[in-house]
């Protein structure tokens, strides 16, 4: 049975940050592994006979898991996360990000340093070229300008080009952003980009599954990209090569279900081409404004009208607790519905296709939920 941590110690830090380092163990075998265990620390302590027969491992598993090596690097982690106020989140606690754990190959601990709710109720993604036109500039600044009041948080790489002005215009406007990181929360990469950092903080957040003294190698951005594409309801690509970051950001999208949009350009802009294709191969919606995206998403400033509970007399218990959720959130995504309600996901999904047959609820893009 799953341990609940309501207070988290320093050591289960420890222990959460060790076992996101073990060799070979990646999320789908870190819960099976996790629902055999009393606590994290328990791992830890048990002999390579137990692991063998009580968890199963093999003997070249337990040779590569190198537990005393991952408890040094937890030790060194967490020692500099206290220093520096930053939020450890393991992937089996309420702090993770919920759209994160939805991917199949998201990492089993994040570090965030920042003031930002990583379960946001509406969040996008802006990727694009580091070489940003004109053109490019001009679609981020009227994107952004409208993402004013609207409670949205925007997340990008903190890249040159596209990434940086997104960032920046953010803080201008008192965006909450959060800027995902191709190396440890000890550096900031560009350098050049570090005050912009620094200002994200206040109403944001750097987030990183990377230790400290990992440094900001080439192979490490297309993980990064995964957690821009995975933390976000939609990916949003302004300008890009055919080839690219941006690109890979937005297939992964489309790998986890998310909605990916995409501004197209001249078919002679050499950074117009990758756009051009995502449209022309249906991986990503067409959009030629910031209007397009904020419909598509039900993210305008309209309000839907609240019905009162009084006219669901008819409902059942189970119908009941998830219409209210809904009404107490006015558009919710299915797994915060799963949450609110401990009803289990299955039984969510049967209830909200009863209620959408009874016109009481309606699906919204990103498998979120409102009143009909």
């Amino acid at each position: 049975m799953l341990q609940n941590y309501n207070i988290l110690n320093k050591e289960d830090f420890r222990y959460q940050i060790a076992f996101s380092q073990l060799k070979g163990i990646g999320p789908v075998r870190a819960t099976q592994l996790h629902a055999k265990l009393p606590s994290l620390e328990s791992f830890f302590q048990l002999s390579k006979k137990e692991l063998r027969f009580e968890l199963g491992l093999t003997d070249l598993m337990i040779k590569e898991l190198n537990r005393q090596e991952a408890l040094d690097l937890a030790d060194e982690q967490l020692a500099f996360n206290e220093r520096h106020n930053i939020q450890t989140h393991f992937f089996l606690e309420e702090s993770y990000p919920r759209r994160l754990k939805q991917c199949a190959d998201s990492p089993i601990v994040v570090f965030s340093k920042g003031q930002v709710d990583l379960n946001s109720l509406k969040m996008v993604s802006v990727v694009g070229t580091r070489n940003i036109t004109p053109y490019g500039q001009k679609i981020i600044h009227e994107l952004i300008q409208s993402l004013k009041g609207l409670d949205v948080v925007v997340v990008s790489g903190l890249a040159y080009g596209v990434d940086i002005l997104v960032h920046q215009l953010c803080v201008e406007n008192n965006i909450p952003t959060i800027g995902v990181l191709g190396h440890g929360l000890d550096r900031i990469y560009p350098h050049k980009h570090r005050k912009t950092a620094a200002q994200m903080q206040e109403n944001g957040a750097l987030l990183t599954e990377f230790l400290i003294k990992t440094n900001p190698d080439r192979e490490n951005f297309p993980m990064r990209n995964r957690i821009v594409a995975g933390m976000s309801d939609a990916t949003i690509v302004v300008e890009s090569k055919q080839k690219g970051g941006s690109i890979i950001t937005a297939e992964l999208a489309n790998d986890y279900n998310r909605d990916v949009f995409a501004f197209p350009g001249d078919i002679d802009r050499p950074y117009s081409e990758g756009c051009n294709w995502l449209i022309k191969k249906q991986k990503a919606h067409l959009i030629t404004s910031s209007d397009d995206f904020l419909t598509f998403m039900n993210w305008k400033h309209e309000k839907p009208k609240v019905k009162s509970p009084s006219l669901f007399v008819e409902l059942s218990e189970q119908d009941r607790k998830v219409v209210n959720v809904v009404i107490e959130e006015r558009e919710v995504h299915a797994d915060v519905i799963a949450m609110k309600t401990g009803l289990s996901p299955s039984m969510i999904n049967v209830v909200l296709f009863n209620l959408e047959m009874q016109n009481i609820v309606r699906q919204v893009p990103g498998k979120r939920f409102t009143l009909a």
